[in-house]
């Protein structure tokens, strides 16, 4: 037996544990409204014991018998329940008995996985260098996920729970986030409901799926272009154009605000949708050349040469052969142009003044009041991120594609 393995198993087990409790008790609290005293101390004892008979009984799996994981799953079990005094949550078992029960069965199976995962192949006798260090990014890789899921998944649910509170329910405890199913589908609902009857929230979506999908198609038709003149033909400064076309975003946007404002004023393009189909293409321009340019210049050449033998133009080539061969990159540019435009928030705070023409943000930041209940401003944050989100998971492949390619030509 080797000391230092021991450590290597012990203190995988602590931390396992010690992460699970916290996370579930923090999810216990929100999902039920009673506030839970996790018993870390307890959790951490539990993963340090699961993961020390995992590590024994995977030492002798040769010699048959019960599998370490249940062997794992029981010693943890066994080792949180005695050393919290059965309230592992620090609440009382006739409360959300439950919901107590659910954390219970998931702290157990999530932390003798996590174990399992991390301690895979791990053994009390020497470990090789090579060895601890795998363990060491399995570990960490756990804990990364595991932070970065909380960081999105946090704000959204605390939103979206939000959204679905009565006023008398937030006023009584804003921090309960338990939903009550007694209100029923419409008293859920009532918040967006009242958005779109008494906030004109049906606009300020139209508002923006406008200028959003006007700026994606305003951006292909020039980026598109010059995209392929920088990729495929040859003129004086083509070099330099190639490599500062992204030197837009090196101005703030901040900064150009204030100019554009006025200028804005004085041509009356101010309080216009005009305005800010001027303003968007121009900054989502760029990087739509950037990236088409790098995907242009993997396609064959050959083909397009093939194409000006058989008498196309060059128009014909691009409409022809390079459009239809380029979908991926034009998919994730759009995709990437069309959440720019949805989200965006500076120059639409700042040029638009009727709440006829709205957008979607700018919509949102309007309910910001203390005149308007904290529900509704959350339900409108739902339904401005919901539909890019949608879009966002639905073509992610395509986005990924864009963005990979041209890495390794050009």
């Amino acid at each position: 037996m080797s000391p230092r393995s021991v450590v290597i198993a012990a203190v995988t087990g602590l931390i396992c544990g010690v992460t699970a409790m916290v996370v579930l008790g923090v999810a216990l609290t929100l999902i039920t409204g009673a506030v839970a005293l996790p018993q870390a101390t307890a959790a951490g004892l539990a993963g340090l014991a699961g993961a020390l008979a995992l590590v024994w009984r995977q030492s002798r799996e040769s010699t048959g018998g019960i599998p370490a994981w249940a062997i794992a799953a029981t010693a943890v079990f066994l080792v949180l329940m005695t050393a919290s005094f059965a309230a592992p949550f620090g609440l009382p078992l006739g409360t959300v008995t439950v919901w107590q029960g659910l954390a219970l069965v998931t702290f157990i199976g999530g932390v003798t996985a996590a174990l399992r995962l991390c301690l895979r192949d791990a053994r009390l006798e020497a470990m090789s260098r090579y060895e601890r260090e795998v363990i060491y990014i399995r570990v960490l890789k756990g804990i990364g996920f595991v932070v970065f899921t909380i960081i999105v998944a946090l704000p959204f649910y605390v939103m979206v729970m939000t959204s679905l509170k009565s006023q008398q329910a937030l006023l009584a405890n804003p921090l309960d986030l338990s939903i009550d199913v007694s209100q029923g589908l419409d008293g859920l609902l009532r918040s967006y409901r009242e958005l779109f009857t008494q906030f004109n929230f049906g606009r300020y979506l139209l508002v923006s799926a406008y200028v959003s999908i006007a700026t994606v198609l305003l951006t292909l038709l020039f980026s598109v272009p010059g995209a392929y003149a920088v990729a495929r033909l040859r003129f004086p400064g083509q070099g330099f154009l190639s490599r500062s076309v992204l030197l837009i975003y090196m101005v703030p946007a901040i900064v150009l605000v204030i100019p554009l404002y006025a200028v804005f004023s004085q041509l009356g393009l101010r309080n216009t949708l005009t305005g800010l189909l001027i303003v968007y293409p121009a900054t989502t321009i760029p990087v739509a050349l950037y990236m088409l340019q790098g995907y242009f210049r993997g396609l064959p050449s050959e083909l397009e040469e093939a194409g000006l033998m058989d008498g196309l133009s060059r128009v014909g080539v691009i409409l022809k052969i390079t459009l239809p061969l380029s979908l991926p990159a034009l998919a994730s540019v759009s995709l990437y142009v069309f959440m720019i435009a949805w989200n965006e928030f500076l120059f639409a705070f700042m040029f638009l003044d009727d709440p006829g023409i709205f957008t979607l943000s700018r919509g949102v930041v309007s309910l910001n009041s203390s005149e308007v209940p904290r529900q509704h401003l959350m339900a409108g944050a739902v339904i401005a991120t919901v539909p890019v989100l949608v879009l966002f998971l639905w073509f992610e492949r395509f986005l990924v594609q864009g963005l990979t390619a041209g890495s390794v030509k050009g």
